[in-house]
């Protein structure tokens, strides 16, 4: 009776070798990102408060933040900013919506995401081309 209780599969436990053959799908991706992208946020703070401090003093340090944020680091920061702030905003919509009981099926919950995805990403792309001087 031993060897019948041993070979039985366990349940309700998920190590990290396990996971590793789990796939997500697209609405977990959408929820980790939307978490991620909160923190990103919440971690930038200081950044864009400094970013903000320095276009209000005077005219003198809004020419030396024109000077700072010309670089490309500092571009691709505040391109990551942009999309958490994107993604965060298209996702907490969704999960509005959720909330409401709207799209709480598989079929409708990928599709929003997806949206999600599209939106966020394209938006993204758009303003990152900008904040590059292509147009």
């Amino acid at each position: 009776m031993s060897e019948v209780v041993k070979s039985r599969p366990r349940y309700g436990v998920m190590r990290l070798i396990d996971a590793t053959g789990y796939r997500l799908p697209l609405a977990g991706f959408v929820s980790i990102l939307h978490r991620v992208s909160g923190m990103l946020m919440f971690l930038l703070l200081p950044f864009i408060l400094y970013l903000l401090d320095k276009s209000l003093t005077s005219e003198l340090s809004f020419a030396e933040l024109q000077n700072f944020t010309s670089g490309i680091f500092v571009k691709l920061v505040i391109l990551a900013l942009v999309w958490a702030y994107l993604h965060h905003f298209c996702a907490g919509v969704r999960h509005l919506f959720m909330d409401f009981h709207f799209g709480l099926n598989k079929d409708t919950a990928r599709k929003s995401a997806v949206g999600v995805l599209s939106v966020s990403v394209t938006l993204a792309a758009l303003i990152g081309l900008k904040l590059f001087g292509v147009f």
